[in-house]
């Protein structure tokens, strides 16, 4: 009896133990879906934020190592410096596909250490005309990249026009209306001369046939620790017009409460559409500051009127001490026009 009871437990045990080792895994459970709540996602890891690069911005991708052609796209600037090599008796022109080659005077256009494009101008040197009585060290916008087969003057495609000019000059220039921005910082300006030309530069302008729709300046007069924004509209062969934005241009103007300091970075916007100008200004952690001018009844949109950019140092001081000088620092410069 007792061995027929082993053998049946030994049955037993066997019968289960196969019944186990060829049973399939056991299916985990599909989580609980309750109807009318969404399932729980799983927690996503937060991807760090890209920083915003500032309108006045950090330029780290300038460097310093290169000519300011390696780190500006030159290819549609001229530029005059207040010498004369050539013996023409005028500043001589630096071309556009020299000056996107590589061009750099120490003395008057370089990079500086930290990357960005210097103008620098003395108050003695020769000027671009017989019409002009200061110096510069000034690009001037060339819209035929090199292609000489283009007049410099006049409509044609080294030029842009206004959108309110006829039909027939928007269709035979380079564009029409326009954009220019740059971020800079004045470094120095004249404290030698007459106190009406003591620290005055111009930083940016849009230049037609004979007059300038605009002439932006910066100011810092001597005793002063800040200096002022302010510009100039000049009507076609008629009045000119000024626009202070930030502190005076007066001659004797107290130290600005909200102005510019020597080596402090701003930017600046030009735009023009049709005949609307609007000047604006841009500094870090303040509000922008922006005029608008209506130029309707400024005579530039009558037929043969043709515009051009320019950017960079005209030194506004032909009294002061010859070495005295204008400096300016740009750490991004673009233009750009309607096709």
């Amino acid at each position: 009896m007792k061995s027929q009871t082993k053998l049946l437990s030994l049955f037993i045990f066997a019968f289960l133990f196969f019944n186990c080792s060829s049973s399939e895994p056991e299916t985990p459970e599909e989580p609980e879906i309750v109807i009318g709540e969404e399932p729980e996602e799983q927690e996503e890891v937060e991807e760090p934020e890209e920083e915003e690069e500032e309108e006045t911005g950090a330029f780290e991708d300038l460097d310093s190592s290169l000519p300011p052609s390696g780190n500006f796209d030159l290819a549609v600037w001229k530029i005059s410096i207040p010498t004369d090599i050539d013996g023409s008796g005028t500043a001589d022109d630096i071309k556009e596909d020299d000056l996107s080659s590589g061009y750099e005077d120490d003395r008057f256009f370089y990079t500086a250490e930290d990357g960005g494009m210097v103008f620098k101008c003395p108050n003695a040197g020769f000027k671009t005309s017989t019409n002009t009585s200061y110096t510069r060290v000034e690009l001037r916008e060339m819209l035929r990249r090199g292609n000489t087969d283009f007049n410099t003057t006049g409509i044609s495609r080294n030029n842009w026009v206004f959108g309110s000019a006829p039909q027939q000059d928007i269709d035979n220039s380079g564009g029409y209306d326009g954009l220019l921005t740059a971020t800079l910082a004045v470094n120095h300006v004249t404290t030698t001369g007459s106190t009406s030309h003591r620290g005055r530069v111009i930083v940016g302008q849009i230049h037609a046939n004979s007059d300038e729709p605009i002439r932006l300046y910066y100011r810092k007069l001597p005793n002063n620790e800040l200096g002022s924004i302010y510009f100039a509209h000049e009507e076609n062969n008629d009045d000119e017009f000024w626009y202070e934005m930030i502190g005076s241009r007066s001659n004797s103007a107290s130290n600005p409460t909200d102005g510019i300091a020597l080596d402090e970075k701003f930017s600046y916007r030009i735009e023009v559409v049709g005949n609307e100008l609007t000047v604006t200004i841009i500094r870090e952690g303040k509000e922008d500051v922006t005029q608008v001018v209506d130029m309707s009844d400024s005579g530039y949109d009558v037929g043969g009127q043709y515009m051009y950019f320019k950017a960079g140092v005209y030194n506004q001081n032909n009294s002061g001490d010859d070495e005295d000088f204008v400096q300016a620092t740009f750490y991004s410069l673009s233009q750009s026009h309607t096709n």
